[in-house]
């Protein structure tokens, strides 16, 4: 008793030195209903703090548009998330901070217990409420600013208002294991976890992260951790689901621990977890069976092992409370986050797939981008590109290869096939039993073949000077069984060795300028782009087809990704078969189409892949390939703005959408395109409220006179519109 009694006044000292540094905290500034403005099209009065609460206890982490509050007494806890643009509450339940499983035992870190009801959460029980004394239990907390995660080397055009790191604020807390743990030396030197915060200016995103620190005197493993717990209030209550879809609560939940997916929907298996919440008896389902609980967790490991002295550091879970039902705005909030957590995927250069890499047909690949304005050479696929010879003879060639481009202006790299090859001698991954690589065969990132991979591709890239990556296949989260030591211990820590060594890569690659594009959705730790999202055999379709496939892809892919994150094709040479009927080439023969597919996909700010050996036969076709590239870049910054998705390609009638981006001259372009064999006549009702126009606009109908027009108060516009047969035409708002 009289040791209980030591320990819980230790624990409380901290909480008294907080509440002092809570003191002096400023109160919560609160925005008059006058003030707010739509986040999405002015950001500028949310501004991230930390304040104190209404308590000595409370600690607030707000921006305006979401608040987290937490009690540190009598242990760390989130007893609020509130969504300040709609006013709800998000959290109906307190639940631990995080938990850790360490050297087999399990502990919750923070937390209080005690609530009587878990489906909503009243002010006055968390009074009553009491830490449950073998969890972790709070020690201090520091408030910081959001550091860069990942270097990011800005050698590149990119969209010029994002900054990096993020404007905001961070909050640290450090909570200790308890005396009855069995993971402290006696000398008040234990196992130390510190919860990491960071909540960003003009978005209700923020970031969570934890730190395991090994302060004891003997060696620990991290076998699993839960780095988000959130009891979340349920998005519908149904008595009985059937097997039928249930919708999780309206957050927008994404990690870096992200691969095997080329949507953040897919991506998300590894590592979100909407779970039943057994705690919350009351609930409508009569299995209880409503997903209603959050978990961030992997599935698998991590199974690491901290020497003392040593920390590991989980992947980063980043939280965005939804404020609208709708698809584009719930689109728009992802997308605005991408620009504000992973800037790099604003990066967006014009990019030819070089179909050979000998170094005639590479010199005139350059010479015709610098020409016509494009800026990146990819040597591709099939090309004879070889990224993994590292013969001085053959560095040399590739290093005047990157001179010669750098000096047209032109940036170059190539390709590497990583995942679904097969290497044998031990070094393919060994799958669990009664499972197989996702590709079908793929080398372990751990062995010796692995690592020797990757030494070719660090050198590579530091001594020749390129510049451009594109890594097929890369990890998609293949577990291997097999012992790898130093690195691998075997099935349950493999994916999360795996994991480290391809993103240590990548943020080394964006740490130098190296641009990547990646089939798979490692944005959030380096590359800037994936695949939008089509299949590749409809490149042997005939020509008319692909152009419409290459709108319905465009506008399905963009309500997930900004035009900037993923990548489109255009076949100027034949691909997956299709003969004469699929392909450009000769390209001077069928320019209309080449500029269809053009326009196509520069319309919507995103870039394709122009696989072939050049870019232009004649001079009819270099100056259609320049203008179109000059028209791109003359309005490149609305265009890399937010597409608004308005009636998508079906080949019966005109497809359109409306580019926005309220912080530029150019607010708005309607892009528009007439499939059928004849002019098109129609009119149309055009939602400017992303544009941020309010009242009138100006409007210029293919960069012609300035025409003034007056909004209806719901920010729409009617207009009378015409099209060609088989053509397009834009119209810009300012």
């Amino acid at each position: 008793m009289i040791h209980s009694i030591t320990c819980l006044l230790v624990l409380m000292l901290p909480a008294l030195d907080s509440r002092e540094l809570i003191s002096d905290l400023p109160a919560e500034p609160r925005l008059t209903l006058e003030e707010r403005t739509d986040w999405l099209i002015d950001p500028t009065p949310y501004r991230a703090g930390v304040f104190r609460g209404n308590s000595a206890d409370e600690i607030v982490l707000s921006n305006g548009l979401v608040r987290r509050t937490f009690r540190i007494a009598p242990n760390l806890a989130t007893v609020a998330i509130d969504n300040l643009v709609t006013g709800e509450s998000v959290l109906r339940s307190v639940r631990p901070e995080a938990q850790v499983v360490i050297d087999g035992d399990s502990f919750d870190v923070g937390g209080l217990i005690g609530q009587p009801n878990h489906a909503f959460l009243r002010e006055e029980w968390i009074d009553d409420m009491e830490s449950d004394p073998t969890a972790f239990q709070f020690l201090r907390f520091e408030i910081g600013t959001p550091v860069q995660r990942i270097e990011w080397k800005q050698v590149r055009h990119h969209a010029p208002d994002v900054q990096w790191p993020p404007r905001g604020v961070s909050l640290r807390f450090d909570l200790i294991a308890p005396r009855s743990s069995g993971i402290d030396d006696g000398n008040d030197e234990s196992v130390m976890i510190s919860i990491h915060y960071e909540l960003y200016d003009g978005i209700p995103c923020f970031s969570k992260w934890l730190n395991v620190h090994n302060r004891t005197a003997q060696k620990i493993t991290i076998d699993r951790f839960t780095s988000e717990i959130i009891a979340a209030v349920e998005h519908t209550s149904r008595v009985e689901d059937r097997s039928v879809h249930y919708p999780p609560p309206d957050l927008l939940v994404e990690t870096d621990y992200a691969f095997s997916g080329m949507d953040p929907e897919t991506v998300a298996r590894y590592s979100v977890h909407w779970e039943s919440d057994p705690m919350f008896s009351s609930q409508v389902n009569y299995l209880r069976n409503t997903p209603c609980l959050l978990k961030v967790q992997p599935t698998v490991g991590p199974d690491q092992d901290l020497d003392p002295g040593e920390q590991f550091v989980s992947f980063r879970a980043f939280v965005l409370p939804l404020d609208g039902s709708d698809r584009e705005r719930k689109g728009l909030a992802r997308r605005r986050m991408y620009r504000i957590i992973s800037p790099w995927t604003t990066e967006n250069p014009l990019m030819m797939h070089a179909r050979y890499a000998d170094w005639d047909r590479i010199k005139l690949a350059i010479d015709q981008c610098a020409e016509v304005g494009f800026e990146m050479v990819i040597m591709t696929f099939g090309s004879g590109f070889q990224i993994e010879n590292e013969s001085d003879e053959y560095i040399e060639k590739m290093k005047g290869y990157a001179d010669y481009a750098r000096s047209k202006g032109v940036e170059i790299g190539g390709y590497s096939l990583l995942s679904s090859r097969s290497i044998g001698g031990g070094n393919d991954i060994v799958s669990p039993e009664g499972t197989s690589p996702t590709h079908g065969s793929s080398p372990a990132l751990a062995s010796d073949w692995g690592q020797e991979y990757f030494r070719k591709l660090y050198q590579f890239y530091e001594k020749t000077g390129m510049r451009l990556l594109e890594h097929d296949g890369s990890y998609p989260g293949d577990i291997d069984v097999t012992e790898r030591l130093p690195l691998q211990k075997g099935e349950k820590d493999s994916r999360w060795v795996q994991w480290r060594i391809i993103t240590d890569f990548y943020k080394w690659c964006r740490a130098n300028g190296v641009y990547l594009n990646v089939p798979d959705y490692y944005y959030l730790t380096g590359s800037s782009k994936c695949a939008m999202g089509y299949r590749e055999v409809n490149w042997s379709l005939p020509r008319d087809q692909q152009v419409i496939h290459t709108r319905q892809n465009i506008y399905d892919g963009t309500w997930t990704k900004n035009g900037s994150m993923g990548w489109m094709f255009v076949p100027l040479t034949q691909y997956h078969g299709g003969g004469a009927a699929a392909t450009i080439e000769p390209l001077s023969q069928h320019i209309d189409h080449y500029q269809r597919i053009m326009m196509s996909n520069l319309g919507a700010g995103v870039q394709a892949c122009y696989r072939g050996p050049r870019l232009f036969d004649t001079p009819e076709t270099r100056t259609m390939v320049k203008d179109s590239v000059d028209w791109f870049k003359k309005h490149r910054q609305v265009l890399e703005g937010d597409l608004i998705h308005l009636r998508r390609a079906d080949a019966r009638d005109l497809d359109y959408w409306l580019m926005v981006n309220p912080t530029a001259e150019e607010k708005g372009l309607l892009m528009l395109f007439n499939p059928l064999d004849e002019t098109t006549t129609k009119e149309l009702r055009i939602p400017l409220y992303y544009t941020g126009l309010v009242e009138s606009a100006i409007l210029r109908v293919e960069d012609g006179s300035p025409q003034a027009i007056e909004l209806r108060r719901d920010g729409t516009i009617d207009l009378d519109v015409t099209v060609s047969a088989g053509g397009y035409s834009w119209i810009t708002f300012e």
